[in-house]
């Protein structure tokens, strides 16, 4: 049976609890701070056995640059999902290339992924979207402008947004 290891981490918006892969790829990530809780996000073909540590490695020190600043950190560490189809996927990939305080609206984001008529599949995939933060479904917000849901809470979303506009713009 395969290691998951978990980690929560002390975030400013709340605890961020992470699980990884034995390939060291992000499985799920959410601000919860029982990584356990996470398990039922994570496709079972990719679960395993959870086992939690105090650190992540690569991973966590990503999380931490990102908080102090580097809004870039998280983008290279690596993400593996099980997608709900080859649109799920793509629009997974393009949500990680939305930069952080240039948050797009859910019709922006599904034109940006190649189908400007499916908002709703847009909207699908930030709620299917396992890996919070490392994947920003975050950064989408209603066509309106206005926030809209978020599985961890608006009050997360706000400061994750305030967080990437107060920096991104210095």
């Amino acid at each position: 049976m395969t290691t998951i290891d978990g980690a929560v981490l002390a975030t400013p918006a709340g605890p961020l609890s992470i699980l990884t892969g034995p390939d060291g790829a992000v499985r799920a990530a959410g601000f919860t701070a029982e990584p356990g809780t996470l398990l039922p996000l994570v496709h079972p073909s990719l679960r395993g056995t959870l086992r939690e540590r105090a650190d992540l490695g690569p991973v966590t020190a990503a999380v931490r640059s990102y908080l102090d600043g580097d809004l870039t950190a998280i983008d290279a560490v690596p993400v593996r999902q099980h997608t709900g189809g080859e649109f799920m996927a793509h629009a997974w990939e393009v949500l990680r290339e939305v930069k952080p305080g240039e948050p797009v609206t859910y019709t922006g984001f599904a034109g940006l992924a190649g189908r400007p008529l499916a908002v709703r599949a847009a909207a699908a995939a930030c709620a299917r979207n396992a890996a919070a933060l490392f994947v920003p479904c975050h950064r989408v917000l209603r066509t309106d402008g206005t926030m809209g849901g978020y599985r961890w809470g608006i009050d997360v979303k706000v400061w994750l947004l305030d967080h990437e506009r107060r920096l991104a713009g210095s």
